[in-house]
């Protein structure tokens, strides 16, 4: 990626984490971020094209993280629980927000089967066994607990059903 263009993202990612992404032009968006629609043309092709980068580069910074948190997890429901904790804050809901909206406005993005590879590499440094359905659940139980902080703007009891599912799920047990 050029660096005209990742800084040019970054921006676009920053507005549309704070305003997000909705029904909002290319126009709109680059007169925001101080741009010309025609730039946001040439570095991602098409509306769809940037949503596309977007979501790309919000799933990447996560899964990073993910990665930086196995190093400092003492085994797979701590790391759960790590990466809520990170996710489900304050700081980072405006790009929770967004990844919703930018799923929604995707056209047949795989956003699981990333996640599910970043998973096994972690099991492994884990020196844990977890089968392929397992990781899908908990991708899936994670991203339904953050719809429910989005929705109630509370991620205090949707916080207390991911320790609960920790507990049952027991991965590498």
């Amino acid at each position: 990626m050029s660096d005209a263009r990742s800084k040019l993202l970054e921006r676009i990612m920053a507005e549309v984490g704070m305003n997000g992404l909705a029904d909002r032009s290319l126009r709109e968006l680059a007169t925001a971020v101080g741009s010309s629609h025609r730039m946001l043309i040439f570095h991602f092709k098409s509306r769809a094209g940037l949503v596309s980068a977007v979501v790309a580069a919000v799933e990447s910074g996560q899964r990073d993280l993910l990665e930086e948190l196995a190093d400092k997890a003492s085994g797979p429901a701590e790391l759960v629980l790590l990466l809520w904790e990170r996710v489900s804050s304050p700081e980072l809901r405006p790009f929770v927000r967004l990844f919703f909206e930018c799923v929604a406005l995707a056209d047949g993005n795989d956003l699981t089967d990333s996640w599910i590879d970043v998973a096994e590499t972690v099991t492994e440094r884990l020196d844990i066994t977890v089968e392929e359905s397992e990781l899908r659940m908990g991708i899936a139980v994670t991203r339904g607990l953050l719809i429910d902080v989005l929705a109630s703007g509370d991620a205090a009891p949707a916080t207390k059903a991911i320790v609960r599912f920790v507990e049952i799920w027991n991965p590498g047990g």
